[in-house]
Order: C-alpha cells, then sequence, then structure tokens
C-alpha cells in the first residue's frame, strides 16, 4: 500500500536493522484517517473469505483490527496479555516470546467470544519473528475455530514470520514489506 510506504518514509524512523518506530502514526499517537484505509485495505483482500471475527492482540493491533473488523461488519476480539482480575474462568492460554520486548507473556482468550463456529481474520501491526501471530493462531485453534489468514500493517520480511505461518498453511496480506533496515534507511520489498 504506497500511502502506508510513504507515511513510513516520511515519519518511520528506522533505529536499526531490527527496530522500526511507527508511534507517531500507528501505536502511540493513532492517524484515524490513515487507520481507517489500511482497515479497509485488508478488508477489501479477505471480504470473499467468509470472516465471523476479527481477533488481535492488544495494544497495537486493536487500532487497525477495529477498522477492519468495522468494514466487514463483523465483532473484533481482542486477545489479553494482561491477567484480569475478571476475566479469569473458562479460558484459552498460551505462552508468546515478544521479540520486541524480549520476555515471555501468557495470551489470554475467552471462550465466549471465539467458538467453533468462526472464521477469524487476525490483525496485527508488525510482523517480523511470527512468534505472537502463531500464539494467537494456537490459541485461536484451541477453541476450534478456523483461521481466514493474517493482515498485517507492516511486515519486516527480512525476518522468519512470513515463512512461519505459510508453513502452517497461513496466509499473510501485508500492506507495507520491509526487505532491508539500517539506521535512517528503509527498502521495501516489491
Amino acid at each position: 500500500m504506497k500511502l502506508l510506504e510513504e507515511k513510513i518514509k516520511q515519519d518511520g524512523v528506522a533505529v536499526n536493522k531490527h527496530i522500526l518506530k511507527v508511534d507517531s502514526f500507528i501505536n502511540h499517537q493513532v492517524d484515524p484517517g490513515l487507520m481507517q484505509e489500511m482497515g479497509q485495505e485488508i478488508a477489501g483482500h479477505f471480504r470473499e473469505k467468509g470472516i465471523t471475527k476479527v481477533a488481535t492482540i492488544e495494544s497495537s493491533g486493536i487500532s487497525p483490527a477495529l477498522m477492519t473488523a468495522l468494514a466487514l461488519n463483523v465483532p473484533m476480539v481482542i486477545l489479553k496479555k494482561q491477567p484480569s482480575k475478571i476475566l479469569n474462568q473458562d479460558l484459552y492460554q498460551t505462552v508468546v516470546t515478544s521479540f520486541t520486548k524480549e520476555t515471555n507473556y501468557e495470551l489470554t482468550l475467552s471462550k465466549k467470544y471465539i467458538t467453533a463456529d468462526d472464521h477469524v481474520l487476525l490483525v496485527d501491526d508488525f510482523l517480523a519473528n511470527g512468534e505472537a501471530a502463531t500464539a494467537a493462531i494456537r490459541l485461536i485453534r484451541m477453541s476450534h475455530a478456523t483461521i481466514a489468514g493474517l493482515g498485517v500493517l507492516i511486515e519486516k520480511s527480512f525476518q522468519p514470520g512470513h515463512e512461519k505461518l505459510a508453513a502452517q498453511g497461513i496466509e499473510v496480506y501485508a500492506l507495507a514489506r520491509i526487505a532491508k533496515m539500517g539506521e535512517n534507511y528503509i527498502e521495501f520489498q516489491e
């Protein structure tokens, strides 16, 4: 998506070969117009897949997932990272290793919100090593729901996430694919 690539060039900051800061328009401050366009683009790609729910991992995936769910006219489900005092039974849980935070956390889904009848589209802001997406897919599959695919805003194509998910039979649709990064340098994949 050229609009996203231009925004990344203009406002994104490549800190080094692994870290791209897009906090001024995606995950700290959100550009709602851009987010709506990206949600419509992801929804358009998956529109004919019979999606019944859109799911994301809190918190950076919420905005694009919400816009995608709105465009598809289906509910959005948030997979929780933080333990809840009230959400403590009838849960599916799995452990995720976070690349950016270099830590493990438990991902949680209430059994009430995704069932075997659902065909779920997963939406997130970044795809790098694929650990978070793999854990989210594992969690959704615990409910016996099916996975329609993964819509992601930015894919770091030089990291193994895409191949890891494709090997599991997951369709990955990325709006911007980065081939290479370095300090103040970003090269997009065609």
